[in-house]
């Protein structure tokens, strides 16, 4: 093993042997991995009592990285799975990072259901404005007037606002930042971490390859705009609007407590169902 490798401060937590990462040069994948790591790290969580899910795409290369127990899914099925996994062993943390098409087009409807129910379960979504590792064609989340191989005069769809619908589906705790807002982030995913009850994570990630490409911007470009174009605040998920490049709101928009499905189903199993 290389130096860098033996020394890295993150090596209990990471599968360094796996590394180099495949992802393209300014992939903010990497962000996402590392600010998830990290947040294992300060929680000091037992690694033995996490399992990290993925589903098929870029970002679904996540799972792979990690030294804790994991999974890589079927296209649109890592909820489902994490589901599985949630009722069946409530003594593990369970975790989905996985990417807007993955997530939110295949399995848009595991999705919603999830969320409606309570399931316990942190989702951790890249999201990248389009379908990153399969050509950069359009999708649910590419912005209107994005020029993609599939739109090549610009996007004419109206994309899904993630944490408005997540929160409407009836997410306990709901909220975005991008991978220019390291810090913030891996806050946030401390924080779902410790909540129970379906939790939901948006991570704005722009494509730097395929969104980047067609649009003419490079990675440092695109940080720059996260930059600019990033507002906090603490508003009604509804109101949390993206419009990449001049308005994208960040925060935490939902954190509430609310029985969860998993409770229900014990509740059920010690006689307190009907009857």
């Amino acid at each position: 093993m290389n130096d860098w490798r033996a020394t890295h401060p993150l090596r209990k937590y990471l599968r360094m042997e796996r590394f180099p990462h495949i992802w393209c040069q300014g992939c903010g994948l990497g962000i996402i991995v590392h600010c998830y790591a990290q947040a294992l790290k300060e929680l000091d969580i037992d690694l033995d009592k996490i399992v990290t899910i993925s589903g098929i795409g870029c970002a679904g290369r996540a799972s792979g990285y990690v030294m804790t127990d994991a999974f890589h899914t079927t296209h649109g099925r890592a909820i489902p799975f994490a589901t599985g996994v949630s009722l069946s062993r409530p003594d593990l943390k369970t975790v989905v990072i996985s990417g807007d098409g993955d997530l939110f087009a295949i399995g848009g409807n595991h999705l919603i259901h999830a969320a409606r129910r309570n399931v316990d379960m942190l989702v951790i979504c890249a999201n990248n404005f389009n379908y990153g590792m399969t050509g950069a064609q359009y999708g649910p989340t590419t912005p209107m007037g994005t020029r993609t191989p599939t739109s090549p005069r610009g996007s004419i769809e109206r994309p899904f606002n993630l944490v408005a619908l997540v929160a409407a589906a009836g997410a306990t705790f709901v909220s975005r930042w991008t991978v220019f807002h390291g810090n913030m982030l891996k806050d946030t995913i401390k924080k779902g971490l410790g909540k129970r009850g379906f939790r939901f994570v948006e991570v704005i990630s722009p494509c730097t390859t395929g969104y980047g490409r067609l649009n003419r911007m490079d990675g440092l470009e695109m940080m720059r705009r996260l930059r600019d174009a990033s507002r906090p605040m603490r508003v009604h998920p509804t109101e949390a609007t993206i419009d990449p490049w001049r308005e994208i709101v960040v925060g935490t928009f939902v954190d509430e407590e609310r029985p969860t499905y998993n409770e229900a189903l014990e509740e059920q199993g010690s006689g307190g169902g009907w009857a």
